[in-house]
């Protein structure tokens, strides 16, 4: 496939406050160090925790950044990499060596923290500011008491984890960085089948590259998918069962520190208005590509009237630069230190991670780090990618500031409003201008942009949800055929059976390169983060500029120390009434509204 001139060959992380390289001798010397500590650990404060718990909370904190800075650093070799034997071979005997160390003297720390009094733990937190600022962590890990097993069994447990479904699931990653996809006598990465698949404007095209993408799923690949699904839900019923949650899904809320019905809730309100709206959407774009019903390689496909050229990457971070700088300096400085700090890495090639993240860390020192990863290809959906990611980025340097290492990181629902929040803050900043300039139909193709990220963000995610569930509550093996199955059920019950808005030919093999599967119920986060942010967005004109701004990044800076409800009672909002999901579908439908009505009067309807 042609390289395009972008300009993200020079976007590459500067990893050197890591180490000097896979062969630095520092890496073995920090390992050593994290072992003593561990060890240290386990005789200053076995036994002693009520009394001393603020210097066991500052040693577990050191524990922690030490450990960032070794796994942080492997975990990001890879992912530029996923064959490199160098990096798989030290990842793995640090591993083995640190998980066999923490589980031998480490596994008390939990246990004893969850039994200490109560009075004890207020006594000390008003002796010492270290136990104050982390009443909050603290109650987390006690509110998880009755899901403890004793402690030789969690140790045990935590032994044998690097040969349980991580270890699945790192596997399945290195198989996918291989695949190659003979498209039109061409070998194709899995990311540029898929940019052929969303970008190409030819609908042929797109369905060959459908088929080829579905046909080699259907292959080996799927069989590998399928036994890594089977074993991360097999191991977790067996381990729900043991910890005594009641439901698939209870353990992922408590730690997203959300109630189990407003999850619920989530659910429902996306199957029913979620849902039409998402039928409505499709339709509204089949007319615009004149396609009726569309296949499922239309669904991500460009407009006629949509811009076709590719954006280099130096033209794309000005764009979310400024759309963050028109909302808060703050967050434009966090993202103009990470651009000449080089903690972005944005060039596509063989052997990476696919996709896009951003990963956050606190260092040894309490520093705050956030290295940003994309395989950028130039689109407009790229573009709010970085700005997606580089939300998360300013969300992790702001809360690792304010609330240290282990407090650094949200509950996966809370974390993505902050990424969702800039995705909003770039589109409103560039529908402002086109707004500005008089451009009806590239206003028309922005907000058609926007709503295809809200139905990916909220629909496709509770329907991966959904699928979720259905697997998660058989107690028998799954074959590639019943997944297909239950995959092309859920998929019909959001969009609707087969010629109502959709044809699904080559769809059935689709769920097998979802790699959130092996993360369960990690995926409704994305729905969560979408709707409250558009409650939150739409909250803004209850407030000053300044003052809106200053509560959002006390939001932000909150990290895990607050749940849902505690973090957005500031704003005005509640996420555990039912009817809260419903209302956060309404700007959506206004855009809806909107978007219909300009086209009717460019005349494209």
């Amino acid at each position: 496939m042609a390289e395009k001139n972008l300009g993200t060959d020079s976007i590459r992380w500067d990893l050197s406050c890591f180490y000097a390289g896979i062969d630095d001798p520092q890496i073995e010397k920090d390992v050593a160090a994290y072992v003593r500590k561990i060890r240290d650990f386990e005789k200053q404060f076995k036994g002693k925790l009520s009394t001393k718990l603020g210097p066991a909370l500052a040693a577990w904190s050191e524990l922690d950044m030490l450990q960032n800075k070794i796994f942080t650093y492997l975990y990001l070799l890879k992912s530029l990499d996923q064959n490199n034997e160098a990096v798989k071979t030290k990842t793995d005997v640090c591993e083995k060596n640190l998980q066999s160390e923490a589980s031998e003297h480490l596994t008390f720390f939990i246990h004893e923290l969850v039994k200490i009094p109560e009075s004890a733990v207020r006594r000390q937190a008003g002796k010492e500011k270290i136990v104050a600022a982390h009443l909050s962590w603290i109650n987390d890990a006690r509110r998880m008491k009755p899901h403890l097993l004793c402690e030789k069994v969690e140790a045990a447990l935590s032994k044998r984890s690097l040969f349980g479904p991580d270890s699945w699931s790192r596997f399945y990653s290195e198989v996918e960085s291989t695949l190659a996809f003979h498209f039109e006598g061409e070998s194709l990465t899995q990311s540029e089948l898929l940019l052929v698949l969303n970008e190409d404007p030819d609908p042929e095209r797109r369905a060959r590259a459908l088929l080829v993408f579905n046909e080699m799923l259907g292959r080996q690949f799927g069989a590998l998918s399928a036994q890594t699904l089977n074993m991360i839900v097999g191991l977790k019923q067996i381990e729900d069962k043991d910890r005594g949650f009641k439901s698939p899904m209870e353990a992922r809320n408590k730690s997203n520190q959300i109630p189990n019905d407003a999850v619920e809730a989530l659910h429902a309100a996306t199957a029913t208005v979620g849902a039409q709206l998402a039928r409505r959407y499709y339709i509204l774009k089949g007319k615009f590509l004149n396609i009726h019903p569309l296949a499922w390689s239309d669904r991500n496909a460009r407009l006629p009237f949509e811009g076709a050229g590719s954006i280099p990457y130096q033209e794309a971070i000005a764009m979310v630069f400024d759309a963050y700088e028109s909302f808060s300096p703050t967050l434009a400085r966090i993202i103009r230190e990470m651009v000449r700090q080089k903690r972005i890495d944005a060039s596509p090639g063989a052997g990476r991670d696919s996709g896009a993240f951003n990963y956050p860390a606190v260092l040894p020192g309490n520093v705050p780090v956030c290295f940003t990863f994309m395989n950028y290809l130039g689109t407009e959906r790229d573009v709010m990618t970085l700005a997606h990611e580089l939300g998360h980025a300013v969300h992790g340097i702001l809360a690792g500031e304010s609330q240290g290492v282990l407090m650094q990181r949200a509950p996966i629902a809370l974390a993505e409003t902050a990424s969702i929040f800039g995705e909003m803050t770039t589109f409103n900043f560039l529908k402002a201008r086109l707004i500005k300039n008089g451009d009806k139909k590239a206003l028309i193709a922005l907000n058609m942009g926007k709503l295809s990220d809200g139905m990916n963000s909220i629909v496709r995610q509770i329907s991966f949800s959904n699928f979720e569930r259905r697997i998660h509550a058989v107690k028998n093996r799954l074959s590639v055929s019943e997944l297909d199955a239950i995959w092309m059920e859920v998929t019909k019950e959001f969009y609707g059976d087969d010629g109502e808005v959709f044809t699904y030919e080559n769809c059935e093999h689709l769920w097998s390169y979802i790699p959130h599967f092996h993360n369960p119920f990690y995926v409704y986060g994305y729905a969560f983060g979408e709707l409250l942010t558009q409650s939150l967005y739409a909250s803004q004109g209850k407030f000053k500029k300044e003052k809106f701004e200053a509560l959002y990044l006390d939001l932000l800076r909150a990290g895990s120390s607050k749940g849902a409800k505690e973090l957005l009672a500031p704003l005005g909002l509640d996420p555990t009434r039912a009817e809260f999901w419903e209302e956060g579908f309404r700007p959506i439908k206004a855009l809806l509204d909107e978007t219909e009505k300009l086209s009717a009067e460019c005349g494209l309807l």
